[in-house]
């Protein structure tokens, strides 16, 4: 990564691909690796200074006043750097000077932010309080008893965390929809919502007495509301958190799993589309455009009304990516058709839409992931209520202080380019706001046709992928002339957590080059990590948007005419190939995405691969490398903790080794380690050294996990062993050592040994012998012959760290494994290790 993207990361939350941009379309066209910038929008910095008064707007092309601005102090006049336009300081700038600067001017403050007391800056009108937050509880009830109880206890604990001034309402739904009116202390009122057909937004707020002849003038605003609002269904629906906590807690004591009959052999009637639509129309009627929260807690698949994704049938299985290749998901299209009418909605509303989903089967992720992306929503993806994984971030949206998401509403992105830049599009948590300008490219990557972006919800970490284009087809001003700079503005508007409208400008900077006349600057400006991470993105949405793409082969073959255009060797003499440091390190990058869960979906639902997607899309650029390649960090009595390579041949029985993979944490205890931990010499006084050495992973697990959302899931795994109690789904009570094997849960005995085989197909979840009738034919076929596959699975012990082998490069396999030192390990796959990787690329990279 060149150090001037490090250090621009810095203020402003900017990180480009290129640093220094090609002159000319087909210059950049040649780069391979897309002009892009990815944007962290409210970043927290210390640096970043908050200004009380309302910025200058440039009156031709509506740039604001930034530190790149030429002034003229004597004229009292200002040059926007975007199109040149002179511009008069107005009366309140009269003083301004060389020594007298407002903050916009100071060069270190290329971000700054305004503080807008009142939208318009009118002088003289008093500016009105802070808007409280809004958060309405979407709980499904179509559970079993501990499941329930488990998502109970986690509201409860989420209601004592809220502002005492929080807006606070509450749905629950299971075959029907049921609005809690919290307002109604004296009995439990609530308003009925049949589940099997769609309900337009009329229907909602007519049946909830909201519509037109149900409103009524309000004399006063509820207790704890600073600000007041025109519908009376704030008093009735949302009240304040310190107003109605004993009421929903009561609520929710007495709340009982759906009491609606199920037929042997099918699934629960759940009506997921329906609530979410009511939730919708209710925040829609109460608070239009104020900043809200539609949180979703969903335990199953819907199967009924609009949004269902599978049958009632329980022989019927949820789609899988096969089915949608094939076109054999009947559910699918229709039920992201109705979640795109609720997405579009929401936006208009300025409403967010945060999903949790706890369950071994899938839940309708992959058909709600449009509009949980273009609100700006979060999701969280687990398998039970009960798991530390949805507990511990459902925890994190609530708190406050230094674990604080620094969650915030009705967000608004313009961006403003210099003259022959154009904006192609948005890859992240927004939605296109569909406003034409100059700055408009013809073609389209992501929310695209337009300069401006509307983000419902953001938080500190929200980062937005920009792709740009260049417009100019030759050099349009001669040698000398033209202006070596170009600029980006990007102006977000947004309601902070306390409820405050803030307006952050960030202006950057960089040059341009000529890179047919010397490409050298152009190396030095490439950021690598950047660039792996956009191409991941870019890819994603190429997989979901564009029928028939082989991810596989496009980013083959973008990696090869990259090291052919920027590598210096002969042609023809693999031999002779280097590559410029600058790009020493995008090759592996690109070698690990290939193999990453955002290509390789085999193994994985449409449910999980949508969540690790949105994920990939929506966290900044480390993290956002981390889940395409894991960090890999070993611990030993030689030496200090120190960064390992992702290679298996970094396992040694000797060491303890901790992978980053984002989504999970591995502690992986090598062989000896792990034999000396069972016979408890940590315990012992003069092993002290050894328990420090067991305890170092945890600790460094523990500060990765404090700031982090979601939560990642830990797994404790020893060399040739399984999984320890940390990583045991908590709902298998006689479970003393399990592991998944792909949808098989081996429960091990002491001696290691597989005693029992659980299995997982559809929402069925059992012993293999009791599940087996329902399993696909690939599974049957898998049990004609148990006692061989296990007797494999325990050779291979280590196939139950999976967790770490999966990631790690295949330097050693089956193929090879008499090379491999002793007391390291073996991965059992046919694929090419990292250096096959490169000699392959090689080869072609310098082919006349």
């Amino acid at each position: 990564m060149s150090e001037m993207g490090a250090d621009q990361e810095g203020i402003d939350g900017v990180r480009m691909t290129w640093n220094v941009w090609p002159r000319t379309k087909v210059e950049a066209s040649k780069c391979v690796i897309p002009i892009a910038a990815a944007i962290s929008p409210i970043r927290s910095h210390p640096d970043i200074p908050t200004l009380p008064y309302a910025p200058l707007r440039c009156k031709t092309c509506i740039s604001l006043l930034n530190s790149f601005c030429r002034v003229d102090f004597a004229a009292k006049i200002w040059i926007c750097p975007f199109c040149f336009q002179r511009n008069h300081f107005p009366h309140h700038y009269s003083m301004i000077s060389e020594s007298n600067l407002p903050g916009e001017l100071y060069p270190q403050y290329t971000t700054v932010e305004y503080s807008l007391s009142n939208p318009g800056m009118v002088p003289d009108v008093a500016a009105p309080q802070s808007i409280p937050p809004v958060f309405v509880f979407v709980l499904d009830t179509c559970m079993i008893e501990e499941e329930l109880g488990y998502v109970k206890s986690e509201l409860m604990r989420a209601i004592g965390l809220l502002p005492e001034n929080a807006l606070v309402g509450f749905v629950s739904f299971g075959t029907q929809v049921q609005v809690h009116e919290l307002g109604f202390s004296e009995i439990s009122k609530v308003y009925v919502f049949r589940g099997s057909k769609e309900i337009s937004k009329d229907q909602v707020l007519e049946q909830l007495g909201l519509g037109g002849a149900g409103r009524r003038a309000v004399g006063g605003y509820p207790k704890g509301v600073q600000n007041g609002f025109a519908s009376s269904g704030v008093t009735r629906f949302l009240l304040p958190a310190s107003d109605c906590e004993y009421t929903l807690n009561s609520l929710l004591d007495e709340l009982q799993t759906d009491q609606w009959p199920v037929q042997p052999g099918h699934r629960a009637s759940r009506c997921t589309g329906v609530a979410l639509s009511v939730a919708a129309g209710l925040l829609g009627a109460c608070l239009p455009g104020t900043g809200a929260r539609i949180l979703a807690l969903v335990g199953g698949p819907c199967t009924e009304g609009p949004g269902t994704i599978v049958s009632k049938d329980l022989s019927d299985p949820v789609r899988s990516h096969k089915d949608l290749d094939k076109d054999a998901a009947p559910y699918f299209k229709k039920a992201v058709q109705f979640y795109e009418n609720i997405a579009k909605q929401l936006v208009s509303q300025g409403h967010v839409l945060d999903l949790f989903a706890s369950a071994l089967d899938q839940v309708g992720v992959a058909e709600m992931k449009v509009v949980v992306e273009r609100t700006g929503g979060l999701v969280v993806l687990a398998e039970s209520f009960g798991h530390s994984v949805f507990k511990d971030s459902f925890k994190r949206i609530f708190e406050g202080g230094e674990q604080s998401l620094g969650l915030s509403f009705n967000g608004t992105l313009e961006i403003n380019c210099s003259k022959d830049i154009k904006i192609q599009g948005v890859i992240g948590p927004c939605t296109s706001l569909e406003k034409k300008g100059p700055s408009v490219a013809d073609t389209v990557i992501g929310e695209g046709s337009t300069t401006s972006w509307k983000m419902c919800g953001l938080d500190k970490n929200t980062c937005l992928t920009v792709f740009f284009d260049i417009s100019s087809s030759d050099r349009s001003n001669p040698p000398g002339t033209s202006n070596p700079q170009l600029y980006l503005q990007f102006i977000v508007s947004y309601q902070n957590p306390e409820g405050q409208t803030r307006l952050r400008v960030t202006t950057v900077t960089r040059r341009w080059v000529d890179s047919a006349v010397s490409s050298e600057e152009l190396v030095q400006g490439f950021d690598q990590e950047t660039a792996a991470v956009v191409m991941a993105r870019l890819t994603s949405l190429k997989m979901e948007t564009e029928e028939g793409f082989d991810a596989t082969r496009w980013l083959d073959r973008s990696l090869i005419r990259l090291c052919s255009k920027f590598g210096d060797y002969r042609k023809d003499d693999p031999q002779s190939f280097t590559l410029n440091p600058c790009f020493s390190l995008f090759p592996q990058f690109m070698f690990n995405l290939r193999r990453s869960q955002f290509v390789q979906v085999f193994n994985n639902s449409p449910d999980e691969t949508a969540y690790f997607r949105m994920l990939l899309n929506r966290e900044n650029i480390p993290n956002s490398a981390v889940m395409i390649q894991p960090s890999l960090i070993s611990y030993s009595f030689n030496s200090l903790p120190a960064p390992a390579l992702l290679d298996v041949a970094s396992i040694a029985a000797d060491r303890i080794l901790l992978l980053d993979s984002y989504f999970s944490l591995v502690i992986f205890h090598g062989m000896t380690i792990a034999q000396w931990r069972n016979m408890g010499y940590q315990n012992q006084q003069e092993h002290q050294a050894f328990a420090q050495l067991l305890q170092a992973p945890q600790d460094d697990a523990k500060l990765i996990i404090h700031d982090r959302f979601p939560v990642p899931r830990v797994v404790v795994c020893d060399q040739h062993g399984s999984q320890s109690t940390d990583s045991i789904e908590p709902w298998i009570d006689e479970a003393s050592d399990m592991g998944w094997v792909g949808f098989v849960f081996l429960k091990t005995g002491p001696d290691g040994l597989v005693k029992s085989v659980w299995v997982r197909s559809g929402s069925l979840y059992g012993p293999a012998t009791l599940v087996k009738p329902f399993l696909d034919r690939t599974m049957v076929e898998l049990f004609k012959q148990p006692v061989q596959v296990l007797n494999l699975m325990n050779r291979a012990g280590s196939l139950l760290a999976r967790f770490l082998l999966a990631k790690l490069n295949p330097s050693a396999t089956y193929n090879n494994a008499n090379e491999m030192a002793t007391g390291s390990d073996v991965i059992f796959t046919d694929d090419v290790s990292l250096q096959v990787f490169f000699e392959h690329l090689q080869r072609l990279a310098v082919q006349s």
